[in-house]
C-alpha cells in the first residue's frame, strides 16, 4: 500500500435523480480517476467540493478507454487554468 497522493482536479459533476451528485476528480494526464457520490444536502452542509484535492494512489481507478482520458486531461487542464486547487466550485 502506498503512502503518496496524487493532486487530481475535478473534472466531471452529475446531478442524478436520486439526491445524489456524483464527482469525478482525475489525475493531470487523465489515466487515473476517483467517482465519489454526495448528497445534495452534503453539499449544502458538508466541505466545499474544491477544484482539486490529494488523493492516495491507491484510490485511483484507470480510465477505461482513450476517449474518456482525453476528456478528463481536457478538463483538468480547463479548470487548472481557472481556478487555484483550494477553490470551492
Amino acid at each position: 500500500m502506498s503512502d503518496s497522493t496524487v493532486q487530481c482536479w475535478l473534472v466531471e459533476r452529475e446531478f442524478g435523480d436520486r439526491d445524489f451528485v456524483t464527482i469525478v476528480y482525475a489525475t493531470p494526464d487523465g489515466s487515473r480517476y476517483q467517482q465519489r457520490q454526495r448528497s445534495s444536502t452534503a453539499l449544502r452542509t458538508g466541505p466545499d467540493v474544491t477544484a482539486a484535492t490529494e488523493i492516495p494512489e491507491d484510490d485511483l481507478e484507470p480510465v477505461p478507454d482513450a476517449e474518456t482520458r482525453e476528456r478528463y486531461a481536457n478538463e483538468v487542464e480547463r479548470t487548472a487554468e481557472r481556478y487555484d486547487p483550494d477553490d470551492p466550485i
